[in-house]
């Protein structure tokens, strides 16, 4: 049944990111295909608080290529830490990487997610123009798409909490093994959690900042965005050019 509602997310946004499809249709296939995408996301933890077997906590690891290799693990941080993972940035001699950790249907989730938003960033930059005063091109691009992926995380952030607020007490109950969602998703995040400071017992904050004059324009952008995914490519982190 989980699969078969991740099987529509897909079909309907490759609907929406078809260039036939008109803005009217493509807003209205993205609604449907973030309400289920969160739904899918519920439906998996409390299956998994009655069977384990079938949702485990797992990690991954990504490198990400320049350019804007920051604001590409920027982006996936932030999608999946809205997505119930949590996420530990390292240096290595190959470039910036992010760790991973959640229950594997939430980086399933994250990583479509990722790769549909970042193809979109990519084509939605390079049709705006940059202003020609007040801004290195450079500066004014990247804090652009950081307003880009402020107001896409909002906007999974709003998907996720609704569909947390719609299952009722007694369904969720019925389907966890007696747990209420609220509290499978609360021992979720205490597993995750855990598994992160097993790796790494010290870490660091770390806060992204911006000098140029483009988040605004980056951030209305981010919320005419499709927030479902469509499908998985294989090669994610080298969409955006200079």
């Amino acid at each position: 049944m989980q699969t078969d509602l991740l099987d529509r997310v897909r079909k309907l946004l490759a609907k929406a990111e078809d260039e036939g499809c008109t803005p009217e249709e493509a807003e209205a296939l993205t609604a449907k295909a973030a309400e289920l995408m969160a739904r899918y996301g519920i439906d998996r933890a409390l299956l998994g608080a009655a069977r384990p077997e079938t949702d485990r906590p797992a990690d991954r690891k990504f490198g990400f290529e320049r350019p804007w290799a920051d604001v590409k693990a920027h982006l996936l941080a932030a999608v999946a830490t809205a997505l119930r993972c949590q996420c530990v940035q390292t240096q290595a001699a190959e470039g910036t990487r992010l760790h991973v950790f959640g229950y594997g249907s939430d980086l399933e989730r994250a990583e479509i997610l990722y790769t549909s938003l970042l193809v979109q960033m990519a084509r939605a930059l390079a049709r705006e123009p940059v202003p020609a005063a007040g801004n290195t091109a450079k500066a004014w691009r990247r804090s652009w798409m950081l307003g880009y992926c402020s107001a896409v995380v909002a906007r999974i952030r709003a998907a996720e909490e609704a569909a947390v607020a719609s299952v009722a007490p007694d369904a969720g109950a019925a389907s966890a093994g007696g747990q209420s969602a609220a509290l499978v998703l609360a021992d979720r995040s205490l597993t995750v959690r855990l598994q992160v400071t097993a790796s790494y017992p010290r870490l660091k904050k770390k806060r992204v900042t911006y000098s140029g004059g483009g988040y605004g324009a980056g951030y209305r952008e981010g919320q005419k965005a499709d927030i479902g995914g469509a499908k998985l490519r294989s090669r994610p982190t080298g969409v955006l050019g200079h």
